[in-house]
């Protein structure tokens, strides 16, 4: 049976649920899901399978492909893109205006899970948790001696939602909390405990570093070798923003060489550059390294959240109606 005209959604990720998938359909649309193959994610479609799945679609919810003009020149039917997650590097944003789509964010949906996700890896890492349990499973069940995170100084770079809900958890840690932000928000200035400083300051003083950052053309490969140098010795980079803010290949030089304690890494440039891939799989090698592939957003509640968001965004681009707020990063109606 075909779909209603102008009425069908395509959701191209696992773990779209239940009450989201419902929320579509007692507003009138019919919801195709269609994740990618085990083991994939749709950013590893190409371009004609995309087209293929999105023939006749007025909706998709998306994770990491890439939206470009030739796909949506390729999609008239297409109204609306819905992220389900914040980033959109992978959005061809001024194509989406001129050819009159909207594309919108999940705005709020994942703050608290990348929060929970980054404080995670700071403890990880610090505490040597991957150290220790990788001896024990060789007999080893000497006591490797970690670093607390209570009353240390930690830098966050970038001061965006998740960054607040990172600065909110670290209050019960008794830390100092610097923030380097190029675009400083007034209200901001009032919460408590929390110093802004320029970048070179923050690195220098920081024991943890945690990106919170967009990745742009201007902050590409922000934290560079000479970023990494000016930090602290012994000190945690952490990573849960996107992987272009850093240069892996100097990382993996840092750690080797000592001058950091570890890193505990969510995104890596290889996820857009396969270049990159070598350089990966040799962070991942490193014993003070905590990895996860790009799943700080992925708690069962996350998911719930950005998928309810993403469909309700979705809905009310279709039906003439306002979004949920700061969700439209795009709207060339």
């Amino acid at each position: 049976m075909s779909l209603p005209s102008n009425r069908k959604i395509v959701v191209t990720q696992r773990f779209f649920d239940d009450r989201s998938l419902a929320y579509l359909r007692a507003h009138g649309f019919a919801v195709e899901l269609a994740p990618p193959p085990p083991g994939k994610g749709d950013g590893d479609l190409d371009m004609d399978m995309l087209r293929r799945m999105l023939e006749g679609a007025s909706g998709w919810i998306v994770g990491h492909a890439r939206v470009t003009r030739p796909l949506l020149e390729a999609l008239p039917d297409l109204k609306v893109i819905a992220r389900r997650g914040v980033g959109y590097d992978r959005v061809d944003i001024a194509a989406a205006r001129d050819l009159g789509r909207v594309v919108t964010i999940a705005a709020g949906g994942n703050d608290a899970s990348v929060a929970d996700h980054t404080v995670g890896l700071m403890i990880a890492v610090g505490r040597r948790f991957r150290e220790s349990q990788a001896n024990m499973l060789q007999g080893d069940w000497s006591i490797l001696s970690g670093n607390d995170l209570c009353e240390k100084t930690v830098g966050l770079v970038g001061l965006g939602r998740i960054g607040k809900n990172v600065v909110r958890r670290l209050s019960g840690f008794d830390t100092k909390i610097l923030v380097h932000t190029r675009n400083p928000n007034p209200a901001d200035a009032d919460l408590q405990g929390v110093e802004f400083i320029d970048l070179p300051e923050l690195l220098r003083r920081s024991d943890y570093v945690s990106l919170h950052a967009p990745l742009t053309p201007q902050t590409r490969f922000l934290i560079n070798a000479a970023a990494l140098g000016a930090m602290k010795k012994g000190a945690i980079l952490i990573n849960t923003a996107r992987g272009g803010l850093v240069d892996d290949a100097a990382l993996l030089e840092a750690l080797r060489t000592g001058h950091l304690g570890g890193a505990g890494l969510d995104v890596f440039v290889s996820e857009d550059d396969p270049a990159y891939k070598p350089v990966t799989d040799a962070l991942l090698a490193l014993p003070n390294v905590v990895a996860t592939p790009h799943a700080a957003a992925s708690s069962h509640e996350g998911l719930a959240r950005t998928n309810l968001v993403a469909a309700r965004s979705i809905v009310a681009v279709l039906n003439g109606e306002t979004p949920p707020p700061g969700t439209i990063v795009a709207d060339g109606r």
